[in-house]
């Protein structure tokens, strides 16, 4: 397998293979852009189905976090780990040590946190042996509601650019996903009078959605066609392709999960489709946001404040995408680049 060849890779700084056979970690650590300073990005842990696309993933993601952190112009570069196995079956403590030890040796080049497979707990078994692992709960354990917040901004600036909109009332909206973030948006999003279509591969996580917004419930298998106001992905990546997007029956996209375009020219075929996607790594940045907040002094609803701003962020990529006619999708990573240059001088200077 070719690194420099992969499709996915695009001028990262650093890609490293981790192995620790007592422990049964195998992991890669992807650093994409350190010019506005050490990368940051999650840990993931997936039983992914063969090493490429664990490889794809890891340099899709660190790309993103990239992105991410410019376009809310936080001192932070882009990077992202992946751990290949079944968190639910082979996550110990001894397996996160290791994977702590491996962060460490990159002495601040790469700031870790949780994500999907991984927990904030983990974060602090981790940061046992390392410094540089991100995450702190809030009182009842839970990671800060940020990145649900923030997506929650996001749909607010979708809701009145496509809609002319400035509440969701009687607006619908439809999930997929209801792991941390998906369901902390439903709440938001019932608490501001949407209707909710919601689906989850956990029958009790649809159940609980049911009962406590009043949601509808459809199969995992449907949820990305059905008919909705905002469509709002939060699971997995690369879910708008040639094969979905000409079935989507949704007028606008706004959602949590990472590289939600399986290609960049999909970004293009939404557009021409008349449909409005609000770039994931600018509405997903609360977690971002939140770490930028960590240490002392740290305050939670000081954090959802600032993710407000994603709200601000967001109506600009649509005005200027609307000015110039462009997909949203090219014109946020345009504003994201210029960017770069910018965290590049001051560092320098």
């Amino acid at each position: 397998m070719s690194i420099f060849g992969a499709v996915d890779f695009r001028e990262h700084e650093q890609v490293v293979f981790v192995n620790e056979p007592s422990v049964g970690l195998k992991a890669i650590i992807a650093i994409h852009n350190t010019s506005r300073g050490p990368a940051f990005g999650g840990c993931r842990m997936h039983p992914y189905a063969s090493e490429e696309d664990a490889v794809r993933d890891v340099l899709r993601l660190s790309r993103g976090m990239t992105y991410k952190a410019a376009i809310t112009r936080l001192p932070y570069g882009g990077g992202k780990s992946v751990i290949i196995g079944d968190p639910a079956r082979d996550k110990t403590p001894e397996l996160l040590r290791a994977m702590g030890r491996a962060v460490a040796t990159l002495q601040g080049r790469y700031i870790m946190a949780d994500d999907v497979g991984t927990t904030v707990r983990d974060m602090e078994i981790i940061r046992t042996v390392t410094p540089h692992a991100a995450g702190l709960p809030d009182a009842s354990g839970e990671p800060c509601p940020a990145t649900a917040y923030g997506v929650f901004q996001g749909i607010l600036a979708t809701a009145a650019h496509r809609f002319g909109r400035t509440d969701l009332a009687g607006m619908s909206v439809a999930v997929q996903g209801l792991g941390s973030v998906g369901f902390r948006l439903c709440r938001y999003l019932h608490a501001a009078g949407a209707t909710l279509v919601v689906s989850d591969v956990r029958a009790d996580r649809m159940a609980e959605a049911a009962a406590q917004f009043g949601a509808r419930t459809v199969a995992a298998s449907e949820i990305l066609f059905a008919e909705a106001d905002i469509l709002s992905p939060n699971a997995l990546g690369a879910v708008f392709d040639d094969a979905t997007i000409p079935r989507l029956r949704c007028k606008a996209v706004c959602g949590a999960a990472n590289n939600q375009l399986a290609t960049e020219e999909d970004g293009l075929a939404l557009h021409r489709r008349g449909i409005l996607y609000a770039p994931d790594f600018v509405v997903s940045a609360g977690g971002l946001i939140d770490v930028a907040h960590e240490g002392p002094g740290y305050d939670p609803a000081t954090v959802l404040a600032d993710c407000e701003r994603i709200r601000g962020i967001a109506l600009d990529i649509f005005q200027r995408a609307e000015r110039e006619n462009q997909p949203t999708s090219r014109t946020a990573l345009r504003m994201a680049e210029e960017n770069f240059t910018v965290g590049a001088t001051r560092r320098a200077a």
